[in-house]
């Protein structure tokens, strides 16, 4: 089950003001998500995953994709929660991150309940995110999407996920990244 969403991030780069930009929306644990579709690559089944030794809570190991070394982040964790349970419809989300500046493009993947849409936000739908009682960092969120008669959480991708900061705890001695963590 691998869906590639390149042309999806195309329509989302082209809108302007006023236009409304494709979001994927999924689950975890029973809350609805959505991330900017222009950064993922594609969605895959949930397989196996590879430990590495040494890594933050958060970090669930690495996979094989085509031949490439990819790391796997539990979001779920990576928010302070418990770690995601694998269910039928679990999936890992294949990212593809640039780091501010020319840098090669960091291909990272994360682990969700389950892919729910692609949705259209139009940009005066999207209010500031609350400054508390999210559970999650308020710099992890971009804002909250207005759709039909309810929220969606719009994640910050490159805050959650920064490149940066995933390199920095790779040069932290364990117990200190799981403080960091």
């Amino acid at each position: 089950m691998s869906t590639a969403l390149a042309e999806h991030g195309a329509v989302a780069r082209a809108g302007g003001a006023g236009k409304a930009h494709k979001y994927l929306s999924f689950t975890l644990h029973g809350e609805v998500y959505a991330m900017a579709i222009e950064q993922v690559k594609e969605i895959i089944e949930f397989g196996h995953i590879t430990s590495v030794p040494m890594m933050p809570p958060f970090m669930r190991g690495v996979i094989n994709l085509r031949g490439a070394v990819v790391p796997v982040i539990d979001l779920s964790r990576r928010f302070g929660g418990a770690a995601s349970a694998v269910g039928r419809r679990t999936c890992i989300v294949i990212l593809e991150l640039r780091e501010d500046g020319d840098g090669e493009p960091q291909v990272i993947g994360v682990i969700v309940d389950a892919v729910n849409a692609v949705l259209d936000i139009a940009a005066e739908a999207i209010e500031p995110p609350p400054s508390f009682g999210t559970g999650i960092r308020p710099d992890f969120l971009q804002g909250m999407g207005k759709v039909k008669d309810r929220f969606v959480v719009i994640l910050n991708v490159h805050r959650t996920l920064s490149v940066d900061e995933l390199k920095a705890l790779r040069s932290l001695p364990a117990d200190e990244q799981r403080v960091a963590a």
